[in-house]
């Protein structure tokens, strides 16, 4: 599961806030972005297509009809997860499954369709390695074409089948592993049905073969609650004792766009309880073990007073769940509370009327109640 906001990774051209605490600025996380741009340039000289697309997408003016296809994508291969995590509307549907698993050929259909894409991520409100091997070889797929492929885990499967040296053989840009206790006891307080001790074995299973092939694709990724903010200095010991090179930790939980998450997330939300000190204690923490630490905080959220301060979804980027429905983003996540259309026809569906009225609507400040939670209040 992955509850963050995705422009928090490997966006490059999105980024054009510094997460903050009390209007500070924080450490940020911090993606290679000469290897994440070389490799958005082979992606755009494998199709010529993708590259007249990408150009009119950064051309483009914020608008309801837009003439290119999306440039990113999120493909939920299952939605379905062995976890109940506290913080997670999984943890709210019966048997923790919404839809069947995405089969391989609508995965290859979607990618060959959407020849604009630059960057996907794969994975959405279900554990992505529960699907077995074809969910490695969808990133095999993409990956051959050079589309930048990250992938969120909670390693809880990892041991099985060799399923740590897969993933990393499938070569996946970004690994980030979900790890939110710094010990048995909070770890699985908060993601519970998880096993920390072998959560843990997995991790360093995962962290010595990439050592092993001289990579580093994988993070560790916390979303800091009060269950485990006063964990914060140990996760980075955490992190350096399992094998990470990079950790990020979440200041946010999101709402999913339903009040009832609203009402249990906010209730335990830690983000004006982190200082900018002990951010940057934290960072020199880990730099002193050589682990890059960095964080990430929605503070500053999206604003209709000007077409630049929009989310950036509507107009370069969808969420595709596993039964093939198109949701606005990996924040709502689920058709049940948005679903804009068919997958099947996602070209059509991106240039049609419906993709046009919800863009209309962000344009207008008509932001639907579903998106309102990234949004600033009208009176603010």
């Amino acid at each position: 599961m992955n509850i963050t906001r995705d422009t928090t990774t490997v966006e490059g051209d999105n980024q054009s806030q510094r997460p903050k605490v009390r209007g500070e600025d924080l450490p940020t996380p911090s993606p290679n972005f000469a290897f994440y741009n070389a490799e958005r340039q082979r992606a755009l000289d494998f199709d010529p297509r993708k590259a007249e697309n990408y150009a009119r997408y950064t051309a483009a003016k914020r608008t309801p009809d837009i003439d290119y296809l999306p440039v990113k994508m999120d493909i939920e291969n299952v939605s379905r997860c062995n976890f109940a995590c506290t913080m997670c509307q999984v943890s709210a549907w019966p048997g923790r499954k919404r839809a069947e698993d995405m089969p391989l050929k609508k995965f290859r259909n979607l990618i060959d369709s959407q020849y604009g894409l630059v960057e996907i991520k794969i994975q959405g409100m279900g554990e992505p390695t529960m699907q077995g091997d074809d969910y490695f070889e969808m990133i095999r797929y993409a990956r051959a074409r050079h589309i930048w492929v990250r992938t969120t885990t909670n390693a809880s499967l990892l041991h099985l089948h060799d399923n740590y040296k897969k993933l990393i053989d499938a070569d996946p840009n970004d690994v980030q592993i979900s790890v939110d206790g710094a010990d048995k006891l909070v770890y699985e307080d908060i993601r519970r049905g998880g096993k920390f001790e072998q959560v843990k074995k997995n991790c360093r299973l995962i962290n010595d073969y990439c050592r092993e092939k001289d990579i580093n694709v994988t993070q560790m990724w916390v979303v800091l609650q009060s269950a485990n903010i006063s964990q914060m200095r140990q996760f980075v010991g955490l992190a350096h004792e399992l094998g990470f090179r990079r950790l990020s930790i979440a200041l946010n939980l999101n709402d999913w766009g339903q009040d009832s998450w609203k009402d249990t997330n906010t209730a335990v939300t830690v983000e004006n309880q982190v200082s900018v000190e002990q951010s940057w204690a934290a960072v020199e923490e880990g730099r002193a073990l050589g682990i890059d630490v960095g964080f990430w905080n929605n503070t500053s959220k999206y604003s209709s007073r000007s077409a630049d301060k929009l989310c950036p979804w509507p107009f370069e980027r969808a969420y595709v769940s596993s039964d093939l429905r198109v949701v606005p983003c990996c924040m709502i996540g689920t058709p049940d509370v948005l679903d804009l259309g068919d997958a099947n026809s996602f070209t059509d569906l991106w240039h049609g009327q419906t993709f046009q009225d919800f863009r209309q609507a962000h344009l207008d400040g008509d932001i639907p109640r579903a998106c309102q939670g990234c949004y600033e209040a009208k009176n603010e």
